[in-house]
Formats: C-alpha cells, sequence, structure tokens
C-alpha cells in the first residue's frame, strides 16, 4: 500500500452482468469498516439484468481517517485517493462504453459521502446519484465550492433525521448545493431510523437503477 496513494492498488469487486455486456452500470462505495463485497450486497436488492454493478475496496476498509466534517487537510492523502479510486472505476466503466448518463454512482455512509464529493466535484450528466447516510465533505460547504453543473442527474438522499454520524443539517446542505448544481433532488429524512438503509431508500434507488 503506498502512503501517497493508499487506495490505488486496490481491488474492485463486480456482480451482476459482465460489464462487457452491460448496458449501464452502478458504481458503490461501502461504509467505514465495511467492504467491498458488503455494498454489493444491495445489488441483490437491485435490478441485475443489463447492469454491471462495481465497488472499489478502500485500503483498510476505510475511506479516510478522521470524520467527514473534519478540514479536508486531516483526511490527506487518504481522501484524494479515495476520490481517484472512484475516478479510476467510472473511466472504466466509459472505457467499456458505458457513458455517465447510464452510470449511477452510490454509497452508504462514508462511501455515500465520498460519492456525492466525487459527483459535485466532476459535474456532468450521471444516470443517478444515491447518497444513503452521507453528505458533502469538509468543516463547511458551500456553492462557491462546486461550480459546474449536474444537467438534470436524478439524487436521492436518504439519512435519519438524527443519524449519530451524518447531521441532518449537512444533508440539508448537500441538497441545496446539489439543486443549484441542476440536480433533481429527492431528500428523504426519516424520524428516528439510525444509522442504516430502510426499504423505502431501497425502493428509490431501485427506481434510479431502472431508469438506468
Amino acid at each position: 500500500m503506498s502512503t501517497s496513494d493508499p487506495h490505488g492498488d486496490q481491488q474492485v469487486v463486480t456482480a451482476g452482468t459482465d460489464l462487457s455486456e452491460a448496458d449501464a452500470a452502478v458504481v458503490l462505495s461501502h461504509g467505514r469498516g465495511a467492504t467491498a463485497q458488503s455494498v454489493l450486497s444491495f445489488a441483490n436488492e437491485l435490478p441485475t439484468d443489463g447492469v454491471a454493478y462495481l465497488a472499489p475496496q478502500a485500503a483498510r476498509n476505510t475511506w479516510y481517517p478522521q470524520a467527514f466534517t473534519a478540514p479536508e487537510e486531516r483526511n490527506e492523502p487518504w481522501l484524494s485517493s479515495a476520490l481517484a479510486k472512484l475516478d479510476s472505476v467510472v473511466e472504466t466503466v466509459a472505457d467499456a462504453g458505458i457513458d455517465r448518463e447510464r452510470t449511477l454512482v452510490g454509497g452508504f455512509s462514508q462511501g455515500a459521502c465520498l460519492s456525492s464529493e466525487y459527483v459535485a466535484r466532476n459535474p456532468t450528466r450521471y444516470g443517478g446519484l444515491a447518497v444513503l447516510s452521507g453528505g458533502l465533505i469538509g468543516d463547511a460547504v458551500s456553492e462557491d465550492d462546486y461550480p459546474g453543473s449536474l444537467d438534470g442527474t436524478p439524487a436521492f438522499l436518504g439519512c435519519s433525521d438524527r443519524d449519530p454520524h451524518i447531521d441532518a443539517e449537512r444533508v440539508r446542505e448537500t441538497d441545496r448545493i446539489l439543486t443549484a448544481m441542476d440536480a433533481e433532488v429527492d431528500t428523504r429524512l426519516y424520524e428516528g431510523m439510525g444509522h442504516t438503509v430502510i426499504p423505502d431508500e431501497l425502493d428509490a434507488v431501485r427506481s434510479l437503477v431502472e431508469s438506468l
């Protein structure tokens, strides 16, 4: 493992339709302490016919060491390495002939934060963004930090209203910024849900995948 690029040589786990034969792709990022294989369990609840699922593995099962609301420099070089790893997976999908309009990027918890940050930093029209218990990264976030347009990208943000790791206000801020970037945002804050994923969220993500 490189100290400057800790995630660079980590594996990418796949499920669903083989990428060479798929019409659409879903790139999923796992949470802190979890694995690529575990986040792919979502694929069992989502459409797989014609859809390739790809999940990068984080070094030491962690994308970045500090909280996602810590100053960004405290999460380096892990954060930059994580964003680069995610970009390499999205590029792999594109190289297989699946453009970003047919690619959904998403994740849970730390992976959800990473996914929203990646999409906001690399604005274009994506097939979808699924942020399950997460939000944009940094001690403070502002529309000024995210220029560019998401050109109608459908985005789902689901989180508990009292998640122990994700403040509801950061979810709302993420909604405002993505909306300002021309995303079509569906945000749902669930009363007392806890740090988990519930069937209503899976239904929302399933609809995004079906629309690909």
